[in-house]
């Protein structure tokens, strides 16, 4: 996994190299290119697509107490190799746990984060995830790191006091959910 990872941190220092060598070119021209037209735009996502994961009945519970905000997979942008989704959690679910146990074959980041300018690291609510078993009590912003073969979630959402905002990103092209959206 360390070998994917390091491809993505090179082809994200690729990609800055010629943004940032684009972006001269831009500037010298005078043209600016707004939100995603021009010919890199198709690497600015700006809708979301939905992914189509669970059930009728999960997507429906899900929009109670969530927000998906964009999706990004090598469906949306061809040729993509992770997949990231983000969310505003802003209410506690009816359904506990969310997500169920689940395992992938490649490592996973897992953040939320707390909406007070004041304290970003207050986050504003309670989760609690297991990671192999081992039950953690977020209360805090916090990035989890979940590495391939590791069993994760069920995932609560115990307490939302301010929206909490949510993120993941494996290091594959899709999200297999190995049965998390039930």
């Amino acid at each position: 996994m360390r070998k994917i990872w390091s491809v993505v941190v090179l082809g994200l220092c690729v990609l800055a190299t010629s943004g940032m060598a684009l972006a001269a070119e831009t500037a010298a021209s005078g043209k600016v290119v707004v939100n995603d037209g021009g010919e890199y735009g198709k690497y600015v996502i700006q809708k979301l697509q939905d992914p189509n994961l669970g059930s009728p009945e999960f997507k429906a519970m899900y929009k109670k107490f969530s927000n998906r905000i964009l999706w990004l997979d090598g469906k949306v942008v061809k040729g993509a190799g992770i997949q990231m989704n983000t969310a505003w959690y802003f209410a506690v679910p009816a359904k506990d746990p969310v997500f169920e146990e689940h395992v992938h074959d490649y490592d996973e980041v897992v953040g939320f984060y707390g909406s007070n300018p004041d304290d970003p690291y207050d986050l504003g609510g309670e989760i609690e995830v297991s990671i192999n078993g081992e039950k953690h009590l977020i209360n805090r912003t916090t990035m989890l790191y979940i590495p391939a073969g590791v069993k994760h979630m069920p995932l609560s959402i115990k307490k939302v006091n301010r929206p909490i905002f949510h993120f993941s990103i494996v290091a594959n092209k899709e999200y297999g959910s190995g049965g998390a959206y039930k």
